[in-house]
């Protein structure tokens, strides 16, 4: 699945079009994907992430190198 942020796991919902005459329609809620490119000190090297606007603030509160050791232990390849 393409659109899947990397931290938070959010994916796209479906849901309903609703027009003015209250004809529904199926369509598909896509989360805020983001691509961004980190520079991890520690390892002295650039990660790209595909993340939402909540995923980019999480690293913000938390610090990339927790974010990314827990990635790592959930067996992503960063």
């Amino acid at each position: 699945m393409a659109r899947v942020c990397q931290v938070t796991g959010k994916t796209p919902i479906a849901g309903n079009s609703v027009s003015h005459s209250n004809i529904k329609t199926k369509r598909r809620f896509l989360p805020n994907l983001q691509t961004k490119k980190f520079f991890l000190a520690e390892e002295n090297k650039w990660i790209t992430l595909k993340l939402t606007a909540d995923g980019i603030r999480t690293i913000n509160k938390r610090g990339l190198l927790t974010v990314v050791k827990e990635l790592r232990a959930q067996g992503q390849h960063i």
